[in-house]
């Protein structure tokens, strides 16, 4: 796995947001991997959630992009995984707090409806921003402290 590689993962209500997505991606020369599902036959987001969220465990750089049809289950899946961040996010602005507030390491999408100028937007503002740390460090490690205490 490439350093920052960005790990995807959907459902198959999520499969052609995360197709679109891995897409976009790639034409920006994001590194890329995408751990499924491959079709629109019907699976589980917990499934996919864990095979995201361990990669992007496993690579402190790497990052995660997860789809199912609300992104509520595959976030809350997601979340069950120590020192994953999950955001279900739905706007650009969400997107942005998400990583300068939470320091999110995995971006949730619902997959409908499928909005393509709406998920570039969030995906490239997600992309683009960093963490300000300061008081939202504190934050973020009293997160860290929750998940190592239960």
């Amino acid at each position: 796995m490439k350093k920052g590689t960005l790990i995807l993962g959907a459902d198959h209500a999520g499969f052609k947001v995360k197709e679109f997505v891995k897409k976009e991606l790639l034409r920006l020369n994001y590194p890329v991997e995408d751990v499924g599902t491959h079709s629109t036959a019907k699976v589980d987001y917990p499934d996919y959630a864990e095979k995201v969220s361990v990669q992007v465990k496993k690579n402190k750089n790497s990052r995660g992009i997860l789809v199912c049809d609300t992104g509520i289950g595959a976030s809350i899946a997601a979340n069950k995984i120590p020192g994953i961040r999950a955001a279900l996010v739905h706007h650009g602005r969400d997107a942005r707090l998400s990583r300068e507030h939470n320091d999110a390491n995995i971006l949730v999408l619902g997959g409908r409806p499928f909005i393509r100028k709406r998920i570039k937007r969030i995906v490239s503002v997600w992309l683009k921003t960093g963490f300000k740390g300061g008081r939202h460090k504190r934050r973020v490690d009293k997160i860290i402290s929750l998940e190592r205490r239960y």
